[in-house]
């Protein structure tokens, strides 16, 4: 077995403050995402966004996508990528994406930390608005 070694460096005066992941998959997730890569070659990743729509204000939109367009973040996990529409950034910033399948439905659900209120059906959604300043 090789041996890994390592080097530490003191750096001084470097902002050390952690970086809080855009968008974090579950392993079902990324099993699903790449099944759905799979079967459409032709495209490159998942762009997700938000639309205004429905009771609360707000709801996921998922896409294919070919080409990651010029302000999206990037997120890749185990192989397979999703692009995160520049509009939603701040909206899905820490969430989790997982995909659930039981008898009655399936389809990927969102543990998004930023969600303020939900409706009754759980397909939309309303965050914290940012505050504004005078």
């Amino acid at each position: 077995m090789a041996t890994l070694r390592a080097s530490v460096r003191v750096v001084r005066q470097r902002n050390t403050t952690t970086r809080r992941a855009a968008l974090t998959l579950t392993q079902a997730a990324v099993s699903k995402v790449r099944e759905l890569i799979n079967n459409n070659p032709s495209m490159a990743a998942l762009r997700i966004g938000v639309r205004a729509r429905g009771c609360n204000g707000l709801q996921y939109t998922l896409d294919y996508a070919d080409t990651k367009q010029k302000f999206d973040e990037e997120v890749n996990q185990d192989g397979v990528k999703i692009y995160i529409d520049s509009k939603a950034q701040l909206t899905i910033l820490g969430t989790e994406m997982d995909y659930s399948s039981d008898v009655l439905s399936s389809g990927f659900v969102f543990s998004n930390p930023n969600i303020t209120g939900t409706c009754g059906c759980g397909e939309s959604f309303s965050v914290k608005q940012p505050a504004r300043s005078s």
